[in-house]
């Protein structure tokens, strides 16, 4: 089903006020006490293809916050002005394609009726789920990257109060120093791991990076699951430390990692220990699934 004919349209939420006088208006448009009003921009908004296409933009950034998103950071991510948001998100949550939780806008369970079950959109939201769920419960930031076409590349990630997820173009040159790097370094070949020094050198992120690569660690891919986590005390940004275990599915190789403030790193163990067993059939399917 697509998107622009699932959406309803949606209902002014206030009547809009008569037009003001010609001469009640400042050039470049109306103000309301001193700003810009955002009323023009509500009227249009009562056009349905005009509505259909806010709307997708909305849901398309509370996609990207599977932990959850205040209106005004939608209204931020999406550009629209904070009185339209609260306008569309409200008929958003009543139609189920948003769910509202304790101030906070994520997808709703119409979304899943939107996309095919086995579609890469529904794949990677199934893995923004999952992400974000283990985010939630570990009280950690965690990152699911995968070394595809001779690149680490963080897929996804999910961020956690006091943990924010990482850059994704300075994540793929720093793979020596992150976890999620370091477990795909780990599990490539030797002619791949030389492959992608070459083109990505050991270069210092902190003075705690390492910068050689025979102190790199080496890991099995049969098997991998049984070795212990592999982790990063302040090698990739200062302040903050990560774990990571591997996946590996036939020639696949993944890593998904947690990320925490070093005033924490007296958790890292559990939360490490707790990521393992969180690695289960569902994530290793939503993850090579895309």
């Amino acid at each position: 089903m697509s998107i622009w004919t699932a959406l309803p349209e949606c209902p002014s939420a206030d009547p809009a006020p008569a037009a003001a006088p010609p001469s009640a208006a400042a050039p470049g448009g109306p103000f309301v006490h001193g700003r810009p009003s955002d009323e023009p921009e509500r009227r249009a908004a009562d056009h349905p293809d005009r509505v259909r296409a806010a709307a997708l933009r909305l849901l398309e950034a509370a996609a990207r916050h599977p932990s959850g998103a205040t209106a005004k950071q939608l209204a931020r991510d999406t550009g629209l002005a904070l009185g339209t948001t609260y306008h569309l998100l409200r008929t958003l949550v009543h139609d189920g394609y948003l769910e509202r939780r304790e101030g906070l806008y994520r997808t709703g369970p119409a979304v899943s009726g939107l996309t095919r079950e086995d579609s890469p959109a529904a794949g990677r939201s199934r893995l923004d789920r999952l992400l974000g769920r283990i985010a939630h419960q570990l009280s950690a930031a965690v990152h699911f990257a995968w070394y595809k076409d001779g690149e680490v590349d963080l897929v996804a990630a999910a961020a956690a109060p006091g943990a924010p997820t990482a850059d994704p173009r300075r994540f793929r040159a720093g793979a020596h120093a992150h976890a999620a790097g370091k477990t795909l370094l780990a599990l490539m070949s030797a002619e791949e791991r030389r492959n992608h020094l070459a083109r990505y050198p050991m270069v210092p992120f902190t003075p705690y990076t390492l910068r050689e690569p025979a102190h790199l660690p080496l890991l099995p891919r049969h098997g991998p699951q049984r070795a212990a986590p592999i982790t990063q005390y302040q090698e990739y940004a200062l302040g903050t430390a990560g774990a990571a275990v591997p996946i590996v599915l036939g020639s696949g190789l993944a890593a998904v990692a947690v990320s925490l403030p070093m005033t924490q790193a007296h958790r890292l163990p559990e939360i490490a220990a707790q990521l393992r067993n969180r690695v289960g059939d569902d994530l290793v399917t939503a993850a090579f699934g895309l």
